[in-house]
């Protein structure tokens, strides 16, 4: 196991395995609607696969390898989605969706290199979510506000499973701590970036942490974004303090998305400007496209969170280590 597991001393999970499965269920029904409020989203579908050099596929960080293979009737090759951070974009276009619409949709994905923790997993399934916005929406305010009605959200989501399984004694604040990366190393200078968020969620308890992407004064990143769909001066992650792990855990990921001009400067940081003979990046460029704000919320990390588990594998079906599944049995964890 290339990630460090974390086994909490004492640990007893609240809820039954059949327990577990009914308030899955009932959290993503209370959750997606809340969202769909808050947000103003329409639900749609999304695609599973899509075309190699399509230029739709979520590149990550720009080092996964996506799972792909040969279609028998058509003469193409397929990718599985690592996100639909670049579909979701251009379906808001194809539809005809106006400034203040929106769409949310689940995604499934397959990270073939993520390592396995207590918060990751090669299945990836979050809640995709995209709304065109003006112009003149492109802002920090507007930015937050929007991570504020996420967190509102999820804090309604929490009190209906509180009231329905009154074992589950956690609580989560609603009031945002925003803070960006630079500030963050300028707080602890001489910490990595996962000590920082841990320090700054267990203080805050609620955190939005922006400008992901680009360098900080210290030469490093932060962590990495790919450079074609948020705009790097305009996003950032919502973490939770959890107290089953002792440590910070990221629900959400979310930004304003790129523009003509943050996707010229930020291909070119990245030294990926070939990627401008995609139709999808030519479309930004030429104004086609829509401006937009989105994310995605970890459905798995919510229902963990909220349940109060102390591994993903736990609320989630999915491929596992064989000693990591021997040491969580020992303590109490049952990986689905």
């Amino acid at each position: 196991m290339s990630r460090s597991l974390y086994l909490p001393e004492g640990y007893a999970p609240a809820l039954s395995l059949r327990e577990t499965q009914h308030a899955i269920k009932y959290i993503k029904d209370v959750f997606q609607q809340a969202l769909s409020i808050q947000l103003m989203l329409d639900r749609v579908s999304a695609p599973l696969i899509v075309r190699k050099g399509s230029g739709i596929n979520d590149d990550l960080n720009g080092v996964e390898r996506k799972v792909s293979f040969d279609i028998k009737e058509i003469d193409c090759e397929a990718e599985v989605v690592q996100s639909l951070a670049k579909w979701k974009r251009m379906a808001l276009y194809r539809y005809g969706y106006k400034a203040g619409e929106g769409i949310y949709t689940d995604m499934n994905a397959i990270r073939r290199d993520d390592d396995t923790d207590n918060l990751h997993s090669i299945f990836v399934d979050q809640w995709d979510w995209e709304k065109v916005i003006r112009r003149d929406q492109r802002t920090i305010d507007f930015l937050k506000e929007t991570v504020k009605c996420v967190v509102k959200a999820i804090v309604y989501t929490k009190r209906k499973v509180s009231l329905r399984y009154p074992q589950l004694k956690g609580e989560i604040c609603e009031d945002v701590f925003f803070v960006t990366t630079q500030e963050l190393e300028d707080m602890y200078p001489d910490k990595t970036p996962k000590e920082r968020e841990k320090l700054i969620a267990k203080e805050k308890k609620t955190v939005f942490i922006m400008q992901i992407g680009g360098k900080l004064k210290s030469g490093e990143k932060h962590d990495g974004r790919a450079p074609d769909y948020d705009d790097w001066s305009l996003n950032g992650d919502i973490f939770f303090w959890n107290e089953v792990l002792d440590n910070a855990i990221e629900i959400s990921s979310m930004g304003v998305r790129v523009d003509e001009k943050s996707l010229a400067s930020q291909l070119k940081e990245a030294d990926a400007e070939d990627r401008m003979q995609y139709d999808y990046h030519k479309m930004i460029a030429n104004g086609t496209l829509p401006l937009t704000i989105g994310g995605g919320i970890g459905q798995s990390r919510l229902c963990m969170l909220l349940l109060e588990k102390a591994h993903i594998g736990e609320v989630q079906s999915s491929i596992w280590p064989d000693d990591m599944i021997e040491k969580c049995a020992e303590k109490g964890i049952t990986l689905l």
